[in-house]
């Protein structure tokens, strides 16, 4: 797809604001480290050679004890394996990812408690929790669930409010007033409440999650798009549509809403910075993702539960900011790129 001059001129001028530029490959590399985090936090080897052939387990069925002679037939130790086969030295060796964790597995200690501080004897490169996990796998992982989640919020949120805020300033009228009456009405519902109530109902999921929020997340771009499309429905081009026939929906998937594209990008990136804080603030309260599922809101917990293990609170409140602030950056330079008037000047 050949790309307008025009679009290519906001490309370029989206580059050459080099904090947002950058912020946004620095995002994408975090997103794809996520992706593949079982490469590099996993308690599963991703190699092993034994008696002469080789074992795959990260992305593999369950491999028991038995298949390497150990005396149980439950899911094999990999740390234990690569151990013993250090002490024999038969040729045999395993190959462990650099934290040879994941984010659900408890590492315990004979006399000791967790949390345990940083320690890269134990690869326990930001320590552990207050059940003994490591908290360098549970960021990981958490903000794997943390920005798969934003922008699966920021999909429905503008699936269904373009939509409607779209057909509410092409069609106007009796249609645009109910939809205004529903949106006040909308807008007075308290939604922690909500989560709350559901939450103390059922067991709140992934999925159950992205609905309820959903549920009341699409009221702000509705607006924005009413309000453009009153705007782009007088122009020229909409007008030139209508007089060659047009359909309503042609129109306005056509030829309105590609030309407010601006507006939509441009609102994004902090739709997903609320979307990770929403989801973090709902774990910290306890209504958010069932344990233990891994989550940055439940690390933040502990982390002002148990004040002596800085390590918590550090490790999650530098990863948030980390992220935000891309986030923040990306979102800046996208719209200063998409301005018309060009008035802000980036270093």
């Amino acid at each position: 797809m050949k790309l307008s001059p025009v679009t290519l001129k906001k490309v370029k001028r989206f580059k050459s604001i080099k904090r947002g530029y950058y912020s946004m490959i620095i995002l994408v590399l975090m997103i794809l480290l996520s992706l593949f985090a079982e490469v590099l936090i996993n308690k599963r080897a991703l190699v092993v050679f034994y008696e002469g052939r080789y074992y795959f387990p990260v992305y593999g069925q369950m491999i028991p004890g038995t298949t390497f002679d150990l005396d149980y037939g439950y899911e094999t130790n990999y740390r234990q394996l690569d151990r013993g086969f250090e002490t024999e030295k038969n040729g045999n060796w395993v190959l462990m990812p650099i934290v040879p964790y994941d984010a659900y597995e408890n590492d315990l200690r004979d006399d000791e408690y967790p949390p345990f501080p940083p320690s890269i004897k134990d690869k326990h490169y930001l320590g552990t929790d207050t059940v003994g996990r490591d908290i360098l796998a549970r960021l990981v992982y958490g903000f794997r669930i943390a920005i798969f989640f934003s922008l699966t919020l920021l999909f429905v949120n503008y699936l269904i409010g373009i939509s409607i805020g779209s057909a509410m300033g092409f069609w106007g009228g009796k249609f645009d007033l109910f939809f205004q009456r529903i949106i006040e009405i909308w807008s007075n519902v308290p939604f922690l409440y909500i989560i709350i109530i559901v939450s103390s109902i059922v067991v709140p999921n992934f999925l159950m999650l992205i609905l309820i929020m959903a549920f009341f997340g699409w009221v702000g771009i509705t607006w924005t798009m009413r309000a453009v499309t009153y705007k782009e429905k007088a122009r020229d081009y909409v007008l030139a549509a209508r007089a060659m026939g047009a359909s309503n929906f042609r129109i306005i998937f056509r030829h309105i809403i590609p030309n407010t594209i601006s507006i939509i990008i441009t609102f994004a990136p902090f739709s997903v910075s609320g979307g990770i804080v929403s989801l973090t603030s709902l774990d910290y309260l306890g209504f958010g993702l069932p344990p233990p599922t891994p989550s940055w809101g439940e690390l933040l917990q502990q982390g002002w539960a148990n004040m002596h293990a800085w390590w918590i609170v550090a490790s999650v409140v530098i990863a948030m900011v980390v992220t935000l602030i891309t986030v923040t950056f990306i979102g800046e330079a996208v719209r200063e790129a998409y301005d018309p008037k060009l008035h802000t000047t980036y270093e």
